[in-house]
This record gives structure tokens, sequence and C-alpha cells, in this order.
């Protein structure tokens, strides 16, 4: 890889000149110009950033770490960011950890090393692990999904117990008590938090917690598919609770091969509401709020965060709302039952 002293030697001239024609910091003859920049093209010279930020105190790059590239979720709120940052002149390089928490480490110590100006920090792995890593960074720093102990950095993140919240009351609203749920791995606070507010609709209508239709998965599509099979082979709910679409996606499909009718025969609703959830079929009832919104509320937060260092810790909790689609509706056995009340009234 060619340097600035090969510029420098090729052209005949110091390599203090070449720096000042990449950097126009003083002026220089227009002979000795083209001479730097033929040499730059016969060499192919890229000059390198870091060594630039070195002297400007800036990378115009952003650093976006993400769970799992082939999950949608990550790639709307990727586009937001870098939507967001595209138009204040940052570049964002995206790392994808294929919910690897070693992987999302050695990723974080390239970018580090490479001199980002920010981070924006969407979670792989435990919340301890998670934690441990960041520990100490001082770069600019954007936390979404989950708050992380111990890391003093801004948050973007969902009302995740609330969501899931509406999102059960929404079934017991449509006669519903036989509710399943399929959360995330249990060691993450997304996941506790989605259980949670699933389990204080449940209380709230006096529904005991139906221990047997509580599975934990891994919010992927696989995982979903893989705990409705379980979920449908005998004693079935009559609604589900999937605690992302993905998962909610895998429930539609072990219907589908099952002949079970969405939503005649069960409802699903999922959660994040992910472009693809409006294309199935049926589309998927779910609750959320914008992703691509959320990744530019995100870089928002991480810019001014660049630019004033020193103010104080901010906080960004949405509140979701449902996102009513094809794949729920009043369970039959309430209008049969409200029927029967009705002739013996």
């Amino acid at each position: 890889m060619a340097t600035i002293k090969d510029v420098a030697a090729m052209a005949g001239i110091s390599y203090t000149t070449v720096s000042h024609v990449l950097n126009k910091t003083r002026p220089v003859s227009e002979p000795v110009r083209l001479k730097v920049e033929e040499a730059i093209a016969r060499l192919d010279y890229v000059p390198s950033a870091v060594a630039r930020s070195l002297k400007a105190k800036t990378t115009a790059t952003i650093g976006l770490l993400v769970a799992n590239s082939l999950n949608p979720y990550f790639a709307e709120l990727a586009r937001g960011i870098e939507d967001c940052c595209e138009r204040n002149n940052y570049c964002v390089i995206l790392c994808n950890c294929d919910d690897n928490p070693e992987k999302q480490r050695n990723y974080l110590r390239v970018l580090l090393e490479k001199r980002v100006d920010g981070l924006v920090v969407a979670s792989a792995g435990e919340d301890l692990g998670l934690a441990s890593g960041l520990v100490g960074v001082r770069t600019p720093m954007v936390i979404v999904d989950r708050s992380l102990e111990g890391i003093e950095a801004d948050l973007v993140r969902i009302d995740h117990e609330l969501g899931a919240y509406l999102a059960t009351r929404h079934l017991i609203e449509l006669g519903h008590r036989a509710i399943a749920c399929i959360g995330g791995p249990a060691i993450t606070r997304v996941a506790q938090l989605r259980t949670a507010g699933y389990l204080r609709a449940l209380a709230e209508a006096g529904i005991p917690a139906p221990g047997h239709w509580m599975v934990e998965s891994d919010f992927s599509s696989v995982g979903g598919y893989q705990a409705a099979v379980g979920l449908l082979a005998s004693n079935r709910p009559s609604a589900i609770f999937a605690c992302n679409d993905m998962m909610g996606i895998g429930v539609l499909r072990a219907a589908a091969e099952r002949n079970i009718r969405v939503p005649e025969q069960l409802s699903v609703i999922g959660f994040d509401d992910v472009q693809m959830s409006r294309y199935v079929y049926p589309s998927l009832t779910t609750v959320g709020q914008s992703i691509l919104q959320l990744g530019e509320m995100a870089a928002q937060l991480l810019l001014r965060r660049i630019a004033s260092p020193e103010r104080a810790v901010e906080q960004r909790i949405v509140r979701p709302d449902i996102v009513l689609r094809e794949s729920t509706r009043a369970y039959a056995g309430a209008s049969i039952k409200k029927s029967l009340q009705t002739i013996n009234g």
C-alpha cells in the first residue's frame, strides 16, 4: 500500500508539500499540484483516515453494532441511522455481530481503533456481557433497545413492558383467555420486560399465568416456528403472543402446516412492526413504532452528543401502539358463550 512518502518520491517533492496539496493547508503552484495528483493516480494512493483524524480530530464516521443483520428489525434500524447520518455528512460503518458477544467485542475494538466519532450499539448477548464490553468506552455512544446497568450512555428504546401489555390486553379484549407467550432469551432485559407486560395483562384480567404456554425462544423465525410446533401439538391455546414479529411469522408458518386457520382458529400477535409483517398472509397484527424513526432518533441523539459531550445523559422511551391487521379476531368460543347466555336469559 502506497504511503505519502511514496507519492512525494514519485513527484520529486517533499512529503510536507504533498500534505499541503492533500489538505489544502497552504497555496501550492499549479505544476506542483498536477505532479502530486499524477503520482497519487499512478500509485493508487488513498490518504489514511486515521492519520487525518489525528490532525482534524474527527473522522466523520459512526460505528453501528447490530445483533443480527438478517433480522429485518436491525436492517430497518440501520437504514434510519444511515439516512440521518448521511444528511449530516457522516458515514456509517456497519458491523454485524451475529448474536455473538465475542464478535461484538472484536468489532468494538476495531471501531475504536479507527477512531470513529461515535457509536450506536444495538445489542447482542446477555446484558452483563454486553455491559462489561462497553465499560471504559469514552467515545460518544447511544444504546438502542435496552438500558445497561453501569453504562452511562444515551438510550433510545421502545417501552417493552407496555407494548407486551397492550398486545396481550388486545387478545383479552377479543375474548381470548387461553393465551400463550413465546418469549426471547430469558437472560436479556428485553425478553424479561416483554414477558412482564404479558403477565401484567393476564393478572389484571384475572387469568392465571399458564406456565405450560410460556415458551422461551430466540427472537428468530425458526425459533418462533419451533416453539409454535410444541404449543400447537395438543391442548393448544386460542391465541399466541410472539414477543417479536419474526417469531410471529414463524408461528404463522407452523399454523399453516397444521391447517390451523389464522385468525379463525388461532389469533397471533407480534411485536416491533417490521415492514415484512405487513406482507405475510395473513398480515400480522403487532405492536410497535416506526423502526426507521427509532433509528433516526438514535442518530440525532448521537450527533448531539458528539457536538456537546458534556450534556446530561438522555433516555428516550418510545410508547408503542397496536397495529391492527389480519391475524387477530374475536374468540369464536366467546361468541358462542354470549349467544347461549342470551338464549338462557
